[in-house]
């Protein structure tokens, strides 16, 4: 059993949490959200009345928060009253920058750190089949890995500071980029009179294959458990997606790597936002680009 201080226990946080405790990990938790913290309590994690009480005897600390200047004013925080050899893992998707200043502050105050953002959603969340993509040393990740286990499906060492949040950002962009080349091709195919299934049956098993075709299918029957069968309910808002295609633009800008696809997707997920289509899910898309402005 490891004494695990978790910040940040909202929609992913709160269900990864849950799972440390199933796993037989003593877990203090801190949420600013009352009902967050409740809701986390009721599945065996200890509310703790701030960020540091909630570090007090801990092993090791996993953040799970909106932005980079939250991850950087707690690490800023709990660096310098965490016990030194503290684990850090930060599982926010945050810019490549922060990341690594996150990373120099744990180190500065002796603690092993590692980036950890995930993929797979509140679904994956639950089950504890996230997705980890983890930058740091491999000392730091040796540690960290039998953490990730109860709250992951897969975990991959991408390499030194920052890489997982690199692996997230690029990641996330080829997922935006391609649930809008599918939704375009559902709405070419229903104005040449072609049915879903038909496309879909075609597409899946040739050069069209992709897991925004596949697994989240943007048309609702081929594949009944992706949102669109439920309104597009999210698994995966397009708030969030907006929000890491913005961070990829970000990351191209500074890098100097030529994104266009990336950038034009961005832009076509902010005007879905700025419709009011945010907490959809971000398949849906497909209705913005069918010319529905809101549903």
């Amino acid at each position: 059993m490891t004494v695990v201080a978790f910040i940040g226990l909202g929609n992913m946080g709160g269900p990864m949490a849950a799972n440390l405790v199933k796993a037989g990990h003593e877990v203090r938790g801190f949420d600013l959200v009352a009902e967050n913290l409740k809701r986390a309590e009721a599945n065996g994690v200890m509310a703790a009345a701030s960020a540091a009480d909630a570090i007090e005897g801990a092993a090791c600390i996993i953040t799970m928060l909106p932005a980079g200047k939250h991850v950087l004013s707690v690490y800023e925080e709990l660096s310098k009253k965490a016990d030194v050899g503290t684990l850090f893992i930060d599982s926010s998707t945050i810019d490549v920058q922060s990341a690594r200043k996150a990373h120099e502050l744990a180190e500065a105050s002796g603690h092993l750190s590692i980036d950890a953002p995930v993929s797979g959603g509140v679904g994956g969340a639950e089950a504890g089949t996230l997705t980890f993509m983890a930058g740091g040393t491999t000392d730091a990740f040796g540690k960290a890995e039998p953490l990730l286990q109860p709250m992951a499906g897969k975990i991959v060492h991408c390499g030194d500071a920052g890489a997982g949040q690199a692996a997230k950002i690029c990641n996330n962009m080829i997922l935006g980029i391609s649930m809008i080349g599918v939704g375009e091709a559902f709405v070419l195919a229903e104005k040449l009179g072609l049915s879903h299934q038909a496309l879909f049956d075609v597409a899946s098993t040739s050069s069209g294959q992709c897991w925004s075709l596949t697994t989240y299918c943007p048309v609702p029957g081929p594949v009944p458990n992706s949102p669109a069968n439920r309104d597009y309910k999210p698994g995966f808002a397009a708030s969030l997606m907006l929000k890491d295609l913005r961070l990829a633009q970000q990351a191209a800008q500074e890098a100097g790597a030529a994104t266009p696809l990336g950038a034009e997707a961005a832009q076509l997920y902010s005007l879905f936002e700025a419709l009011g289509n945010g907490g959809k899910d971000f398949s849906g898309i497909i209705e913005f680009l069918r010319g529905k402005t809101n549903r």
